[in-house]
């Protein structure tokens, strides 16, 4: 057999693996559920059940899509390749290399989209950024990680819009918060929660020495309106203040940006996004929620680790990556072990790398 063979009878077994593991025929099963429903007299009475089973649906057809794609791509290059070597055909043997280097990417992408299992995986995220003590050199060093998610997540095509942003006063961020919408944004980028540490010359030291800034990343899903988080008023102190963002003269001119306070916890949230002071308050309750739901989740991993008898801090806490600058150049995230030489391509964003070792030491766990 040749070596153009073993690899595409590689690949072969790649997507034999992933059709076995997500049971095409149960998800044949399921779609023809889903469009009985859809097909139903008074589908569409009840519009919010009605979108979320529509969403269903067309998340499972591009699934399955998907996976037959892959299959009779395989099939066919195999059976083209045998073709193309009985006659030698160098032409059709090079466009096939291209198809396969292709079919490997694809595969790629689909096997870390099996690895997002997780029950909020494909929702939407809210991201939070806040420097650690270090004034202007934390700040700046904020600032730099909101580039570099949101460099991340133009790559991908997702958008973001900014909830709460707060300048430093120098330089950089005090805090940042945003909405990313797309496919499984929150999968993805919960890779990121957690304290980044910097090693750098700082630009703001007059006598060029190294300092090493710390800045945490909080990352949420934005919860379905099928998940309910109570909050009740009287726990809540809402304050209003004039934004100081963009936003035109209407918004700079009357206390349109509002402050949520959450008694219990301490919880506070922000939002100045909007030109309708009641629209600030829906986003920032929308966003104290997720806090709300991502801090009882974090209890209950606590709360796990200790019954196991496992020691350390919770994710969220601990620092997951340093960034070195000088004297040397290098990332590594302290999870996964996985490093790169070139910090200026991950500070532009290139993020690939560390996030599907992240998702793979999750699987391997898991």
């Amino acid at each position: 057999m040749s070596e153009r063979s073993n690899r595409i009878e590689g690949l072969s077994q790649r997507v034999a693996a992933l059709v076995d593991a997500e049971n095409l025929p149960a998800l044949t099963e399921r779609l023809e559920v889903l469009d009985a429903q859809i097909g139903s007299p008074g589908f569409w009475d009840d519009v919010d059940q009605a979108t979320r089973v529509n969403k269903e649906r067309t998340r499972l057809s591009e699934r399955l899509d998907s996976l037959r794609g892959l299959q009779t791509s395989v099939r066919d290059n195999l059976e083209l390749l045998e073709l193309a070597e009985l006659e030698a055909d160098e032409e059709t043997l090079q466009v096939i290399d291209g198809d396969v280097v292709e079919l490997e990417r694809v595969i790629r992408k689909t096997e870390l989209q099996r690895m997002l299992g997780g029950p909020h995986d494909a929702a939407n995220a809210i991201v939070q950024i806040k420097p650690g003590a270090g004034g202007t050199e934390s700040m700046d060093w904020a600032g730099m990680l909101l580039r570099m998610l949101t460099r991340y997540c133009e790559s991908r095509s997702w958008k973001v819009s900014m909830i709460d942003y707060q300048a430093g006063e120098e330089a950089g961020v005090s805090s940042a918060t945003f909405e990313v919408q797309g496919e499984s944004a929150y999968g993805y980028l919960k890779a990121e929660t957690g304290v980044h540490r910097l090693v750098r010359i700082s630009p703001f030291d007059s006598n060029a020495r190294r300092h090493t800034s710390f800045a945490a990343v909080a990352v949420m899903p934005e919860l379905s309106d099928d998940i309910d988080v109570e909050i009740d008023d009287k726990d809540l102190r809402v304050d209003t203040y004039r934004s100081s963002g963009a936003g035109g003269q209407h918004v700079n001119k009357t206390d349109s940006a509002v402050r949520l306070t959450h008694l219990p916890t301490g919880l506070v949230v922000a939002c100045q996004q909007e030109r309708s002071q009641h629209k600030n308050k829906s986003k920032a309750l929308k966003v104290l929620q997720a806090r709300l739901y991502e801090l009882e989740r974090q209890k209950q991993v606590e709360t796990r680790e200790e019954l196991a008898g496992e020691k350390g801090e919770i994710n969220f806490g601990s620092q997951i990556r340093s960034y070195v600058l000088q004297p040397y150049q290098m990332v590594k995230d302290l999870r996964t072990g996985h490093e790169v030489s070139q910090p200026q391509a991950v500070l532009d964003g290139d993020l690939d790398g560390f996030i599907e070792a992240f998702l793979l030491l999750q699987a391997d766990s898991g």
